[in-house]
């Protein structure tokens, strides 16, 4: 008799998103009128074009395809070479930060490796996870079976959830007890808060102190302005002996339909077999791309490579400009119908307050319905997200000027 992953039964209601397509899609099959109205701010979907250094490429890159000596079949799993060495060399060697291009390791997403990883950690990690936090650090432990059961308000037995409030900033300090894996995002998705330099040393302390990991998701890292906040946790002396890094190609370069990111394991991180005995990760992802994963496409690999070009560079940033103009817009909205704000400033997101008396979903409801806004419920990111809502700046400049005008219309 066949069986399933009766982890999956263990997930609580449906992915946030998919929730929100179905609200968004009755409302519409009621209310056919307000569809020409409609303004989705919910999923952090780009909207711009690709930057035209990056059509260039895929364009001679398809090219290549149409000649036999140019042709290209599979290509290395890890990346290839070329495309490693642009990283590695430009994000990270540039800035002073020791990380080899072997180090480096190309796939179609951050949030695919984020739950990829997981094939080489061990089930019974004692696990950190901000609260509100990317449901899919959560989720993916949960299908991978390194939690128990959630109890009555949806918390899972085996995560140490660390909150984060308006109190604290929406950042977290290391627990007092020891833990093994560490989520950490910075900038944050959903809340748009930081880790400063002094708050990730004590990150890594920590992780160095326990023999822990730091899972640190630097997807967007290219919308920082504030000098005083890391772009990469390499930047804090003894991060490669405990920290993986991710970071993705989707929100700088505008990749979320074309599909490019990366991984960083560094040779020198290690973890302990059920034995005792410590063991690199590096050979354990590398044998699990070349298993698991057949590689990006080349024509996508060369288009990631443009973006690190002069021209490519100018672009990002022009993208991120752009959508940081956004959030400026979307914040004095906000402020101005009387909500109290967070983000906008290193990210394109703000984490807004409900108004008193609303629910997460309340409010996405009310906002939908008389708005004709889609934003992102705070509670679908963690029980400290009840009483916040997520509005994306990834939008047009017209519709986010829009946006700004509807939510201060709105009389709650």
């Amino acid at each position: 008799m066949a069986q399933l992953n009766d982890n999956y039964l263990k997930l609580k209601a449906g992915y946030l998103f998919p929730e929100i397509g179905r609200r968004v899609k009755a409302f519409t099959e009621a209310h056919p009128e307000a569809v020409k109205r409609l303004i989705r701010c919910g999923i952090g979907d780009v909207t711009e074009p690709l930057p035209s250094v990056v059509v260039m490429a895929m364009h001679r890159a398809v090219d290549e395809m149409a000649v036999r000596d140019s042709f290209k079949g599979y290509g290395p799993e890890q990346g290839y070479e070329w495309l490693r060495s642009a990283i590695a060399g430009t994000d990270f060697r540039a800035k002073g930060l020791d990380v080899a291009d072997d180090e480096v390791f190309v796939s179609d997403g951050s949030k695919c490796d984020c739950g990829a990883i997981l094939d080489i950690l061990g089930s019974k990690n004692r696990l950190a996870i901000t609260d509100p936090v990317y449901p899919v650090y959560v989720d993916t432990n949960v299908m991978a079976g390194h939690t128990g059961e959630a109890d009555a308000l949806g918390a899972y037995a085996g995560i140490r959830y660390l909150p984060c409030t308006a109190a604290n900033g929406f950042t977290s300090e290391p627990p007092l007890e020891p833990v093994d894996v560490i989520y950490l995002c910075s900038p944050n998705n959903p809340t748009g808060a930081t880790l400063s330099r002094e708050q990730l040393r004590d990150w890594v302390a920590y992780a160095l102190k326990h023999r822990a990991i730091i899972l640190f998701d630097a997807a967007y890292e290219a919308y920082i302005s504030d000098p005083s906040v890391p772009h990469s946790i390499y930047e804090i002396p003894g991060a490669r002996e405990c920290s993986i890094e991710f970071r993705s190609f989707s929100k700088n370069g505008g990749f979320t339909g074309v599909r490019c990111a990366y991984t960083v394991v560094p040779k020198s991180l290690q973890a302990s077999t059920a034995d005792g005995e410590f063991r690199s990760l590096h050979p354990l992802w590398s044998r699990r791309m070349t298993t698991k994963f057949n590689g990006v496409s080349y024509i996508v690999q060369r288009a990631a490579e443009a973006l690190y070009t002069v021209e490519g560079q100018a672009q990002i940033r022009a993208l991120v400009a752009h959508y940081m103009g956004n959030a400026a817009l979307l914040v004095s909205g906000a402020r101005t119908a009387g909500h109290t704000v967070f983000g906008g400033i290193n990210v394109p997101y703000i984490w807004v307050s409900a108004p008193s008396g609303y629910t997460s979903w309340q409010a996405f409801d009310r906002i939908l319905g008389e708005a004709n806004v889609v934003i992102t419920p705070g509670s679908g990111f963690g029980s400290n997200g009840e009483g916040w809502f997520r509005v994306s700046g990834f939008n047009s400049r017209a519709n986010a000027e829009e946006v700004s005008q509807r939510l201060q219309a709105l009389r709650w």
